[in-house]
């Protein structure tokens, strides 16, 4: 390792926190607090999750208000989280106190999720199925450490960055609730009694092509895109790989051809996916896996498929969906989805709110987004073993 920076040091893991292996039965554990490695989020150092003791049997570990959970199996999942009461955890996790006359406990969860520590924990764990770190090899592992004034400033720029998130994410959070709410009480409701397939001409709801029709080898890198359920992505098409067909090809499935404002569900797997096909997207093919929604004229395609993308329809889906194995979507369940459109005076102040309403969501998700990646930097900016002085 080359020079520290002036004032830091080198230190062993376990000289700057502690194991805290303390285990309790469940069923005698004085908590109602359980969380298991499901309940820790990679996005967050906060735990917005957990369960009950009673859920779980078997020994488990203890945590103290304060204490930093983090998940020693499958460490390149980076899950970790500040304890902010106190409660028990899966034993597939390590409870980590800091030794604060070493390393303040405002510090040690940045430090957690630096790529520094991370790497070095991937790296030391062992197995290959599930790897775990050992608490042994890791108390013995060497890190660069700032004086703790040092620690105390670095600190305060990370809480500051963390608030910001959680600011902006709370306000998502609440402003894509009332969305949802506001979705499905004028768009989705199944009280008004509509469905989706009034407002399709009677060939408007289509299944793409069986594997009778196209086949492996019709496919080439160049010709006619062919929309399949993985190139859907957040609501729109990832072009960069989809697939293509020779242009006498596309003419034998003419009736596949897609036309802008059409909405592509997937018949299977992940039906919460959905697309919509934009102007430079007219005469691309819809594909095998995908089923083809089209609206009437005059039907407004953003206000359908703002609802056929709303929770309220992935519920839906998810509850009358076939298959036991992998759900299936077909046409007869497309057509059933509850929708309608709200009608009088009222209707476009409601669709100028809406719109109003995604415009703020996509913007503070953006800025989300961009806070995230500013704490990533700042750690990487902050933690590196080979640095010169900040």
């Amino acid at each position: 390792m080359s020079s520290l920076k002036p004032g830091w040091k080198l230190v062993k893991f376990g000289d700057i926190a502690q194991n805290v292996a303390v285990r309790v039965d469940p069923a005698k554990a004085n908590t109602d607090i359980y969380v298991g490695l499901e309940h820790l989020d990679p996005s967050t150092l906060h735990l917005r999750q957990w369960g009950h003791p009673s859920d779980v049997t078997g020994q488990k570990l203890v945590f103290k208000k304060g204490d930093v959970i983090f998940g020693r199996r499958r460490a390149y999942q980076r899950k970790l989280a500040i304890a902010e009461f106190d409660g028990i955890c899966s034993a597939h996790a390590m409870v980590v106190r800091a030794k604060p006359k070493v390393i303040l406990p405002e510090f040690l969860p940045f430090f957690l999720q630096s790529d520094m520590f991370m790497e070095r924990a991937i790296e030391i764990s062992v197995g290959s199925l599930s790897p775990t770190i050992n608490w042994k090899t890791l108390c013995i592992q060497e890190f660069p450490l700032p004086p703790l004034e040092e620690q105390k400033r670095i600190a305060e720029i990370f809480w500051a960055a963390d608030e910001a998130m959680e600011t902006y994410s709370s306000l998502f959070d609440s402003l894509n609730q009332y969305k949802e709410i506001a979705i499905e009480k004028n768009l989705t409701s199944t009280e008004a009694g509509g469905v989706l397939g009034h407002y399709c001409p009677s060939d408007g709801i289509k299944i793409g092509p069986f594997g009778s029709l196209l086949h492996a080898v019709d496919y080439q890198s160049e010709g006619v895109p062919v929309v399949m359920p993985t190139d859907i992505e957040d609501g729109v098409i990832q072009e960069e790989n989809i697939a293509r067909i020779s242009v006498e090809k596309a003419r034998e499935l003419q009736n596949y051809r897609l036309r802008e404002n059409d909405i592509l569900f997937p018949r299977r797997g992940d039906l919460t996916k959905r697309a919509i096909i934009l102007k430079h997207q007219e005469d691309w093919l819809c594909g095998t896996g995908t089923i083809r929604v089209r609206l009437n004229d005059g039907i407004n395609p953003r206000a359908v498929f703002v609802a056929v993308t709303s929770t309220s329809t992935n519920r839906w889906l998810e509850r009358y969906s076939v298959g036991t194995t992998m759900p299936n979507l077909n046409g007869s369940t497309i057509k059933k989805i509850p929708f309608h459109i709200p009608e009088g005076s009222l209707a476009n102040d409601f669709f100028c709110g809406l719109e109003h309403t995604i415009g703020v969501c996509t913007s503070v998700k953006e800025h989300c987004n961009k806070l995230v990646n500013l704490k990533k930097n700042l750690i990487k900016h902050f933690f590196t073993e080979k640095t010169t002085h900040i």
